[in-house]
């Protein structure tokens, strides 16, 4: 790519925004029926005592299957249930082995890419009985295909299918085991499991199906006002992290939870992208367990990434922190070093801002204005892809 002026670049995120809404509009319009009965179907697994396996390949791949099961195991909804899941990725061994060690007949294993080795492995639960979900991986008995040719759409419509499917996962586990006290804390989400309301399954199964609509549509919307505020800050951190990368510096990403696996694939985009862009120089600060978890018990949490920054970065390099609320104390205190070291900073943050947007400790802060964390997560997930896109423009 040749390099591109910023009112350019500002098109290009417009350009890519309209890629966005047009496919997702499609996929969700075309597949909603078919999600809502998949989510009964993963119910029904988890209530005979199944786990959800998720299966994964490449780098971007991994981040998902990652991503995914740290959503059931440690649900972010109030008194919403943990969900058993577990990732069989490539550093504990063939997925395939794996999976003929670990499956059972009850278990869901959710399939992301088309990768041999993943290929194989969900044959090899299909095989012990599982319950099969394929993101652009062929032969499950639940298959889907997001209608783009961009690979960040794609993924990026994967997550909202997959973020579907675990908050509607428990409307029907809800529903099996009655649902007279309602949906509680998490009513905003299926209001419909309020007291009163139906017992008939295919009602039910009605109200799913629009609730998938709705998702989809919340998340178009929170993705659209992500691009469109943040696009002059997507633009102005494009332009730096390019600066800092053609001068000899890295990025280094960091981030808690579903934010780690953001970290991760941002990573891997800049690594190692699927469209075949030159490799880029960038760490993830959430990969290691050993050094974060010896940081964790010997000092504290809070440290996680400010000790790797302050062991790993320098002039030139940029830090990049993502925080769903914008005030995650690790995630403040390591921009907060990156700032004191001479780093430049970029932050991706939810709510309105927290701490981050208020202390000013991103040079560019993009902030998507939600408080609900999977669409917030959704919304970075496109904001962090279009700069991904724009590095390269920008050079």
């Amino acid at each position: 790519m040749t390099a591109t002026g910023a009112g350019a670049l500002a098109g290009r995120v417009d350009a890519l925004l309209d890629r966005r809404g047009e496919a997702g509009g499609r996929f969700f319009d075309a597949e909603a029926g078919r999600i809502a009965d998949l989510c009964r179907a993963v119910a029904a697994r988890f209530g005979e005592g199944g786990r959800l396996l998720a299966l994964a390949g490449s780098p971007q791949a991994r981040s998902d299957a990652r991503h995914v099961a740290v959503e059931f195991v440690h649900p972010v909804i109030v008194g919403k249930r943990a969900l058993p899941a577990v990732a069989l990725v490539r550093e504990a061994g063939p997925p395939a082995d794996q999976v003929a060690a670990l499956a059972r007949p009850q278990d869901v294993a959710m399939a992301f890419g088309a990768a041999a080795e993943t290929v194989e492995a969900l044959a090899a639960a299909r095989s012990r009985g599982c319950l099969t979900v394929g993101l652009e991986t062929p032969h499950a008995e639940w298959s889907f295909a997001p209608p783009s040719a961009d690979p960040f759409v794609r993924q990026e419509l994967a997550e909202t299918l997959y973020h579907v499917v675990w908050e509607l996962v428990h409307v029907f586990l809800d529903h099996s085991g009655g649902s007279a006290a309602g949906a509680g804390a998490s009513a905003f989400l299926y209001p419909f499991l309020e007291a009163g309301g139906t017992e008939d399954a295919g009602a039910l199964r009605a109200d799913v199906r629009r609730s998938v609509e709705a998702k989809a549509r919340e998340a178009a919307a929170l993705r659209a006002q992500t691009l469109t505020e943040g696009r002059d800050a997507l633009v102005a951190a494009a332009r730096a992290v390019r600066a800092a990368l053609d001068a000899g510096g890295k990025l280094l990403a960091f981030g808690n939870g579903g934010s780690a696996t953001d970290a991760m694939d941002l990573v891997a985009d800049l690594t190692a992208a699927p469209q075949g862009w030159p490799a880029r120089a960038a760490l993830d600060l959430a990969a290691d367990p050993a050094i974060l978890t010896a940081l964790a018990n010997d000092v504290g949490p809070e440290v996680l990434f400010q000790r790797q920054v302050i062991a790993y970065g320098e002039p030139p390099d940029v830090a990049l922190g993502l925080s769903m609320i914008g005030s995650s104390p690790d995630v403040v205190a390591a921009l907060a070093e990156g700032r004191r070291r001479g780093l430049g900073t970029v932050a991706f943050v939810g709510y309105d801002g927290g701490r981050i947007a208020a202390e000013g400790l991103g040079d560019h802060v993009i902030v998507s204005r939600s408080e609900h964390i999977p669409r917030i997560q959704e919304a970075q997930a496109a904001a962090y892809h279009v700069l991904r896109e724009l590095i390269e423009l920008a050079g």
